[in-house]
């Protein structure tokens, strides 16, 4: 596989593990590298923050939510906010019965809100791809290797920003069209179903946040990838990364403390 090393989905976040699922460090050629045991049928996508421009929207949706709806006492505004960031990338919804402390008819309201606000967001703001994602994106399904997109949007949300993009992709999927949303592995094993992908062994991950990174190593990716365009610096993805496949070494490895 060979990827346009000036989009940033091409420089990864952590080393490169001699075996197993893995979240490259280095641009097209280490990716090629790592993923040479098995050719590359389908790559997998986030959207915001990994292939669209977010510069904060997600968390200027959320605000004027909390401006709109009582979402209750179980979370100050400040600590609301930073749930906010913490679980970006998963679904909405999910994200909103947690802030209304379990209450659905407030959690469906505020994801209501949420796709409102958003909407109006892109419409004052407009939309804007990560630079040469398009580009790769045109790239990869011309080689032959499907692309499909993945976001914790709802689908209206989603297909807003895909109608204003123009981009022509395999598949674009919300969690409510597979099962759980991120971290679970859903999504992408969802996309490998809808594409015919043979093998996870031959889907590639890449996306800019934690979840991102444990639903990729969740199903089983050959390769998962973590971008820093968008939720998160280096650290937290790396770290992510980095804990799973040691918990993984322990798992097929185990040590016997001394007595």
């Amino acid at each position: 596989m060979t990827l346009d090393t000036t989009h940033p989905a091409a420089a990864a976040t952590v080393p490169v593990p001699s075996t197993g699922p893995a979240a490259a460090t280095a641009p097209a050629p280490a990716l090629a590298a790592a993923t040479a045991s098995a050719p590359v049928e389908l790559v997998v996508l986030d959207m915001a923050g990994t292939t669209v421009v977010d510069d904060g929207v997600v968390e200027q949706a959320f605000a004027r939510v909390a401006d709109r709806v009582d979402l209750g006492p179980a979370l100050t505004r400040d600590e609301a906010l930073q749930y906010v960031r913490d679980t970006m990338g998963q679904s909405k919804i999910e994200v909103f019965r947690h802030l209304a402390g379990g209450d659905e008819r407030v959690a469906q309201r505020a994801n209501e809100q949420f796709e409102i606000a958003y909407g109006e967001l892109v419409d004052e703001n407009g939309v804007d791809p990560i630079e040469g994602a398009g580009d790769l994106i045109d790239a990869l399904r011309a080689s032959g290797i499907a692309v499909v997109l993945t976001t914790g949007f709802s689908p209206d949300t989603r297909d807003r920003l895909l109608d204003a993009l123009a981009w022509q992709v395999d598949a674009a999927l919300s969690p409510v069209d597979a099962g759980r949303g991120r971290p679970a592995p859903d999504l992408v094993l969802a996309a490998l179903l809808r594409t015919g992908t043979s093998s996870v062994a031959s889907v590639v991950v890449v996306g800019d946040t934690v979840s991102d990174v444990r639903s990729g190593r969740a199903a089983g990716a050959g390769l998962v990838v973590g971008v820093t365009t968008g939720a998160h610096t280096r650290e937290p993805v790396s770290y992510t990364h980095l804990r799973a496949h040691e918990t993984a070494k322990t798992k097929t490895h185990p040590t016997t403390a001394p007595r």
